[in-house]
């Protein structure tokens, strides 16, 4: 049995003279500080939550929101109100959709913010993948803004932002998606870690300033590179690499693999040891149990699975084609030989690893095979 332990009373009266619709206004319009963005969280014109804020203004008899430059600032009062008010309106949304039963058919849209390199990669796959589920969504993929992302999360202007792992604070969640390697792109005809280090590289970044991933991870081992131009994109990079036989590019594996490559560029891994690149999806914690949030979070790691397994049935067929996987994949050295017109493989010499991940490969395929995901 429950019981009330608080012996306060309600004035109920009170409720009689106030609205309460124009509390998650004040919600709104405080932490998006603008009332357009405010107005269009909430789906009502500008006009309507400019006069919502004035009759809160009277009722409370208070400004609580004033308008500086081109952001609305909060009063004092507001400051102190805000938290009550916020708790206040969670204990009720708590309450309202506890009992409501979620349908996908319910869902009326997706909102990701994306760097505008991730955007041709994952975002086509995830449109792709709803639209099999035969649901009518409408798709927005938002420019990445790393400093706005915890405000624009919490006032779930988006609902995702998938990005490189980082921290941005207490209140959100990560999801690891996919991990990626950089890889060296040049003309140079052998990619040693002197030449490395020595010759002229083409930086990648949207930022004006600050430090490249890449140099971050050398700077932690006490090493650098001589960065003689910085753009904004790597297909830009790629085309000014054809004019540079010297320079280097080195780039994130995954994006290269969408890129139009010259003929003349020589693909390398990268001679001095950077750790993976590990990118995944962000959420707002309080929305961790909301069960349109859960449902959105599993097709979209459900749809970054599927991609996985396609790509790895596709590397097992390319090593069974090679006629070597069968007996290297068990780490054995390998000698081809030609009876008449048959190629064999034998093994030679003493059994030992040869490529680490072939037998990883080959446990990941019998494994495959045995719950019938291969043929």
């Amino acid at each position: 049995m429950n019981h009330v332990h608080n012996n306060a009373k309600v004035d109920l009266a009170v409720f009689h003279r106030l609205d309460i619709n124009l509390y998650p206004m004040f919600v709104a319009i405080y932490e998006q500080r603008s009332i357009s963005k405010a107005a269009q969280i909430l789906c009502i014109s500008q006009s309507a939550a400019s006069h919502a804020l004035q009759r809160l203004r009277q009722h409370l008899q208070d400004d609580l929101l004033v308008r500086n430059g081109n952001k609305m600032l909060p009063t004092p009062f507001a400051e102190q109100i805000y938290p009550t008010i916020k708790n206040a309106l969670l204990a009720i949304q708590s309450i309202a959709v506890q009992k409501q039963q979620f349908e996908p058919n319910m869902l009326q849209s997706l909102k990701i913010a994306v760097h505008d390199e991730i955007e041709p990669i994952i975002f086509p796959k995830l449109v792709a993948h709803f639209q099999n589920l035969n649901l009518d969504i409408q798709f927005f993929s938002h420019k990445l803004e790393r400093k706005t992302v915890l405000a624009d999360l919490a006032a779930q202007q988006i609902d995702f932002v998938i990005d490189l792992e980082q921290n941005f604070g207490d209140k959100i969640q990560f999801q690891s998606l996919v991990q990626d390697q950089f890889v060296v792109c040049s003309q140079l005809n052998e990619m040693t870690t002197e030449l490395y280090l020595s010759s002229a590289h083409i930086g990648v970044s949207s930022r004006r300033t600050g430090m490249l991933l890449e140099d971050i991870y050398l700077h932690q081992k006490q090493l650098s590179r001589q960065v003689f131009l910085r753009c904004q994109h790597y297909s830009t990079a790629l085309q000014i690499l054809q004019q540079h036989p010297q320079a280097i590019l080195t780039i994130p594996e995954m994006i290269l693999k969408h890129l139009s490559i010259s003929q003349k560029l020589k693909i390398f891994t990268v001679p001095v040891d950077l750790p993976l690149i590990n990118m995944g999806m962000y959420w707002h914690k309080d929305l961790q149990e909301n069960s349109r949030h859960h449902f959105l979070r599993q097709e979209i790691l459900k749809q970054i699975f599927d991609q996985k397994v396609f790509r790895l049935q596709r590397n097992l067929a390319d090593y069974k084609e090679s006629g070597l996987f069968a007996v290297s994949a068990l780490g054995c050295e390998t000698e081809e030989t030609m009876e008449g017109t048959q190629k064999e493989v034998k093994t030679v010499g003493r059994v030992r690893p040869i490529r680490t991940e072939e037998p990883i490969l080959w446990m990941m395929m019998k494994f495959m095979q045995e719950r019938g995901w291969l043929e």
